[in-house]
Parts: C-alpha cells; structure tokens; sequence
C-alpha cells in the first residue's frame, strides 16, 4: 500500500480511500448538542439597577467569587463541598474566579459571613472583576439584601443555583412546569426592588397622588408581581397534577406487565446514565455535568437468560437539595417508589462518597414516608471504580461488603450487577410445569420473554414446558399447569 501522503504533503488521490460505517445518531446525541448550542453569553451588566425583581434574577451569571462557611468541619470535607459548589457554577456556565472560606460556629444572622469578611470580599470582588457573588448556602431575604449592599454585585445562594441549572436543563413539559413552579415558589419571599420600581401606587386622595385618572386599587408594584406570580403558580399546579395523573397510569400499565422495574437513583453525576446505556445500550444523554439528567428516562433491558425488566433513569440527588424542588418531582421521585428493586449508585471517585450515600437515602426516605409506602430493596453500586482512588475503594468493600463494584465505562463488574439484579426481582418466581397447545403461540412467548425456560419438549397435544415465571403469570397459566 502506497502512502496517502509523498513527502512534498500533496495528496495521493490513488489511495485507498476508508469509508467510515455510518450510525443514526442516539437521543441522547442530539439533546447534548442542543446543549452545547446554548451558551452564556459574556459582556453582560449584572449590576443593581432600577429593575424588578424577575428581571434581575433572570439575569446570566457570569463571572463569579464563591463564598463558604465550615460549620465544625473537617479541612478536607470544607473543600470537597467547595468543589461541589464550583462544579455547580461551572455547569451553570459561570467562569470561577475566586473562593473565599471562614470557619463559623453557624453562618451570620446578617450578612452570613460577618460584616468584616464581607467588606474583604468586596476588595476580591474589585479586585477580580467579578460580577456575581455564590454562596454556598440559602441566604434569607434579608442576608441576600445586606450582602450585596456590602459587596455591591449581585449576590446568589446554592438554591437560587441549583434552580437556575434545573432551568437549563429541564426538556419535557412536565419538567420545565415543575421547575418553574421550584423557582417562584423560591422568589416569592425574596420579591423586592430598588428605586422607584417597587413603590409606584395608585389610590388614596386625588391631592397626594396625582388627581384624577390616578386612583385605584392601592396596590403597589411589588404587590402586582407578587400577585401575578400566585396566581401563575396557582396555574402550574393545576398543570402538574393533570401530568401526574398521565404517569401514574403509564406507571400503572408497566406493574401490570409483570416485567420487573429498577429504578436507577443516586447523587447527581454518579453516573446513573452512563450505566443504564451499558445495562441497555441505549443512547441516553450523558454529560460530565452536574443534574445533566431532569427528565425520568425509561428503557427495557434483557438479561442473559431472556428475561426483560425495565430500567428507569431518575433526576440526581445533592446535598441540601431545595425544598422546593423535593415538592416539585416528588411525581418523578415516585419511580422510586414504585420500583420493585433500586439500584443506588454512588461515585466512588468523589471525595465524599459516604457523604453521598447518606444524602441519598435520607431524600429516598423522605419520598417514602410521604407516600405511606414501604421501600424497595436496594442494591448499592459503587460506580466508577477505574477512576477511584484505591484506598477510597477498600475502605467501600470493608464499609459495604454487600455492594457491586462496577465501571459504567469499561464494562467491569456489569455481569456480576445482572446476577445480583436477577437474584432480587426474580425471588417471588413460581416453579410449574405447563403443557402449552401449538395454538397458545402467544403465550410461550410471553413465558420466554417474562421467565426461566428450565426444560422443552415438544409433544403431539402441545409444548411440554417445565418453568419459573412470576406470580402473576403464573396464575394466568393455572389452568395450562401439570401435577407433579
């Protein structure tokens, strides 16, 4: 073979062309190039000006000094959560400039980092070029108010961030409703204005407040937002619940399938995607991202046996995970619920994995209790083990023995995860011999397709079957079953 390129670099156009075996591109492909087209865009003002309160929370983030409080904390947990917090402005498309900590028995009352540390801050905001202050906690309405008086940017907490990526990220109508739901149930409190804007009121005697043409309802700016927003809440709601009643009947149809359900629940970038697409090859969206995934994703797998379950992939947990959002997908956090197994996967690659798996089943467990239900069995799996420190895994197999150690990207220990998800939803399997007629085509393929074929023979009345099948499908071939 001759080479594509002589030494003078002028093409060969006799050689052998490669021809590159074209693939449709996945879902998830797609979804992450609508996400990559949309970028921040740098150069905007984000000072304080006479604007309204949604018009100014609505503004990007840009370039941005993050802020910490270590409540009796280790060194190394205070920057783990402080990389946690960068990692969320990151994927909020903030460019980090700086961070500053302070160790504090519990944050200020007024301005959450001390009046001396905010006046420092202030000269690392001037002197950074910053334009935006992250703190790494929910202020309240008055510590946002006496922070950005000091330091005189505009200054977010982790909620206002968390909510500001679910925004982004939210695809389906359900998603963007519930999330825009979690972001003015959050605004409501913190609803204010400077200036004129808020305290422009029409009412009172035609002498004091312009004369005629001039009276009204005495209702001031802020209180028209406020009302505005209610009753756009009031909408929303209405909106979910007749959302939540559609999946609850397609939930409904998979229980009455008889093929099993695993839920796929973790902290966020665990890499709970990644593992459903090696579990089922397909091609859901998958980011490097924190809450990349919002939007519930079902697919069916088949284990080696033939046997079909259905893998749902959930939005991911994090520590101090606002309120709001808890209420907003607890229709989405009900796949959890209802799931006849859960797969827990934690990155063992995080600093803080215990952290993680902590955070994680105190959500599951609150989710549990305020439907009144009993929790699914779960099986931990620790994630990422080829890009895991090897002292953080030994310590994992000595903490939970009973855990599955795989690699969504390499492919190991995905054998010995099917085998142990086999073992759980296959436990209430009943054991039968049945004689199927040739006619029943139908059946033989749902017993294929939902249980364990243990013998076949063929036979002239029909197909002599020996097999282990759930219990509703059991009770479906009561009357096709042999004695003995």
């Amino acid at each position: 073979m001759t080479d594509a390129l002589h030494d003078d670099d002028t093409l060969d156009t006799d050689a052998p062309t490669a021809r590159v075996p074209w693939r449709s591109p996945t879902t998830g492909e797609f979804q992450l190039d609508e996400r990559s087209s949309l970028q921040r865009v740098p150069g905007l003002s984000t000072e304080l000006e006479d604007v309204t309160e949604v018009e100014y929370r609505q503004l990007r983030l840009e370039r941005v000094v993050l802020v910490g409080v270590s409540l009796d904390s280790s060194v190394a947990t205070a920057n783990a959560r402080m990389a946690e917090l960068a990692a969320l402005a990151e994927t909020a498309g903030s460019e980090i400039l700086d961070a500053v900590m302070q160790r504090r028995d519990k944050p200020d009352p007024a301005t959450y980092i001390g009046s001396g540390k905010a006046h420092e801050l202030r000269e690392v905001v001037l002197a950074t070029g910053a334009d935006t202050v992250i703190c790494d906690g929910e202020l309240t309405p008055a510590q946002l108010n006496a922070l950005e008086k000091v330091v005189k940017v505009k200054v977010i907490d982790r909620t206002a961030l968390i909510l500001d990526i679910f925004a982004q990220h939210a695809t389906s109508r359900e998603g963007k409703a519930q999330v825009a739901l979690a972001q003015m149930e959050y605004m409501i409190p913190r609803l204010r204005g400077w200036g004129e804007s808020m305290s422009r009121q029409a009412g009172g005697r035609a002498g004091s407040n312009g004369g005629v043409g001039l009276r009204g309802p005495g209702e001031t700016k802020i209180e028209t937002d406020r009302r505005r927003i209610r009753e756009r809440m009031a909408k929303l709601r209405r909106e979910i619940r007749q959302m939540k009643t559609s999946r609850n009947t397609k939930r409904s149809k998979r229980r009455d399938s008889s093929v099993p359900s695993v839920t796929i629940a973790g902290y966020t970038n665990a890499g709970k995607s990644s593992l459903i697409n090696a579990m089922t090859g397909a091609g859901v969206l998958v980011q490097n991202a924190l809450f990349a995934t919002l939007d519930p994703t079902t697919r069916r797998a088949t284990l080696d046996d033939g046997r079909e379950l259905v893998l749902t992939d959930t939005v991911g947990f994090v520590r101090h995970l606002p309120t709001q959002l808890v209420e907003a997908f607890r229709s989405t956090l009900e796949e959890v619920v209802d799931a006849d197994l859960v797969l827990h996967v934690v990155d063992a690659s995080d600093p803080l994995p215990m952290e993680q798996i902590s955070t994680v089943r105190t959500v599951i467990d609150d989710v549990v209790r305020a439907e009144n239900a009993t929790a699914p069995p779960e099986v931990l799996v620790i994630n990422k083990i080829d890009a895991a420190d090897p002292t953080t895994l030994t310590a994992l197999r000595s903490e939970f023995p009973d855990a599955v150690f795989v690699s969504a990207l390499t492919g190991a220990g995905l054998e010995e995860l099917f085998d142990r998800v086999r073992d759980v939803v296959g436990r209430d399997d009943v054991e039968l011999t049945v004689e199927v007629p040739y006619s029943r085509g139908d059946l033989v393929s749902r017993i294929h397709a939902q249980g364990d074929v243990l013998s076949t023979e063929h036979r002239t009345e029909g197909t002599f079957m020996r097999i282990k099948v759930p219990a509703a499908l059991a009770g479906e071939l009561a009357g096709l079953a042999l004695s003995g």
